[in-house]
């Protein structure tokens, strides 16, 4: 998801038959015969121009000597994944599986290698000459594709088995990719309250676990809700902004798909005595029958549902309040509005299954288009980019634990994941948007909100 000069592993490539680095190696393909394992990881990552250094297991080096980061090529597995998926999704394998791994920098948070790669990681299959050079220098029998990485999931058009797209079955197994890894290990990462989403940072020097309390403080507030209210927190993860209301004497129903996050949701509203108010769901939104509630809260769902069911899925929450309720939407969007949906290769294969963002104008227009009222929108993405910054220092912090919990490939997609991500929010490549909406009556009258905001920034 990311930047202004160019992106690392999850986000938009730009066009590498176009760049000086691609120029300069088709040359070095034409005059100088065949290319070092070092040149190959090199020119596959685009990294000719970054202060990286690149070494592989041949002996060979490539960038400047005194580069304080930088890649190594450990095995021939790692070469052919490299030369079979040259890009995102080559790199990304021969590094998950431990044939490519970074150095300078913690696997828990590589985020310094990804922003020195920043600059001039393409991810473009090199031009025809210089491929032919790279398959020529490794041999051919680099070309004889081996299995990926357990944890990288089919590729969409294999996952027809599990359903059509966004169908109930295959979101179900989508949400068990992503959020059934382990309970204790998304512990080690989040903050107590278990929030896995953007957090709302009220100064600079915030902790965590402040900034997440102060998101769930400024969503109460927007949605106007008093105790005796009832919320339907939709895609409610392990409960944060469910136990959140409750402690405040609303009454929520959450719902989500994973089943783990049930389980651990549950026994905190048992611990915290919120039996009486709360209750999370393991079940598909669309399965929840209750309506007349006061307020929708929608936090991190919107990225799951698939650009083409929001007019059923807003049209969905309107149905769930009563004339007059609130729905806040607080989701990951892209910074355009342009058709184009669906995630990159490592994101789409090893994280978020079938994910999509839109811009916050196509968000902002479905809304509206259900017939709700947009009453106000803000774009928080640089607190995405804290939030992140801060989960990837605790799984530094963790990581023996993680690596026990989840084994060592899984714990290093995470901090990969963690880190490009961060790098996306920062460059604003992806944004992170809430937006407030209100239910009207059959005339187009609200339930006299206030004439301004009314809640504290």
């Amino acid at each position: 998801m990311m930047i202004a000069p160019r992106p690392p592993l999850g986000f938009h490539p730009a066009d590498s038959s176009t760049s000086s680095d691609a120029r300069q190696f088709k040359e070095r393909a034409r005059t100088t015969g065949n290319l070092s394992l070092a040149q190959i990881l090199q020119v596959v990552t685009g990294g000719g121009r970054s202060p990286l250094k690149f070494t592989a297991y041949d002996g060979s080096t490539a960038g400047p000597d005194d580069a304080t980061v930088g890649l190594n090529l450990l095995t021939p597995r790692g070469a052919t994944y490299l030369v079979t998926a040259p890009g995102e999704l080559g790199l990304a394998r021969a590094y998950v599986s431990g044939d490519v791994e970074g150095h300078g920098v913690h696997p828990g948070d590589p985020y310094e290698l990804l922003k020195a790669l920043t600059d001039t990681l393409l991810f473009k299959r090199p031009p025809a000459r210089v491929m032919a050079n790279i398959i020529r220098s490794v041999g051919f029998e680099r070309l004889v594709p081996v299995a990926p990485p357990p944890q990288e999931v089919l590729p969409r058009w294999h996952r027809i088995a599990n359903g059509l797209r966004h169908s109930k079955a295959r979101d179900a197994e989508a949400i068990h990719h992503h959020y059934d890894v382990s309970n204790s290990f998304y512990e080690l990462i989040l903050d107590p309250s278990m929030a896995y989403s953007c957090a709302l940072y009220p100064t600079a020097d915030a902790t965590l676990e402040e900034a997440q309390q102060n998101k769930f403080r400024l969503i109460f507030d927007k949605l106007r809700l008093q105790p005796g209210d009832r919320l339907f927190d939709v895609g409610c993860g392990w409960g944060g902004m469910t136990r959140y209301a409750a402690g405040r004497g609303v009454r929520v129903i959450g719902a989500t798909l994973s089943a783990e996050q049930v389980k651990w949701a549950q026994k905190a509203i048992e611990d915290e005595g919120l039996s009486e108010l709360a209750e999370v769901r393991h079940c598909d939104y669309r399965d929840v029958r209750e309506t007349g509630f006061d307020a929708v809260s929608s936090i991190g769902l919107t990225e799951h549902i698939g650009v083409g069911q929001y007019p059923a899925y807003f049209g969905f929450l309107k149905a769930k309040l009563r004339t007059g309720g609130l729905l806040l939407n607080h989701c990951i969007t892209r910074h355009d509005n342009k058709p184009k949906f669906g995630a990159d290769p490592f994101l789409d294969r090893y994280v978020f299954p079938d994910g999509e963002l839109t811009g916050s104008g196509r968000i902002i227009t479905e809304i509206q288009d259900v017939g709700l009222e947009v009453l106000h929108e803000e774009n928080i993405r640089h607190h995405y980019e804290m939030t992140l910054r801060d989960w990837c220092r605790n799984l530094v912090a963790h990581w023996d634990e993680a690596v026990a919990e989840v084994g060592l490939g899984t714990a290093k997609v995470w901090g990969l994941y963690l880190a490009g991500s961060r790098l996306g929010f920062e460059h604003n490549v992806v944004q992170l948007h809430q937006v407030l909406a209100t239910k009207l009556d059959d005339r187009g009258i609200d339930a006299d909100l206030p004439l301004r905001p009314w809640w504290r920034p």
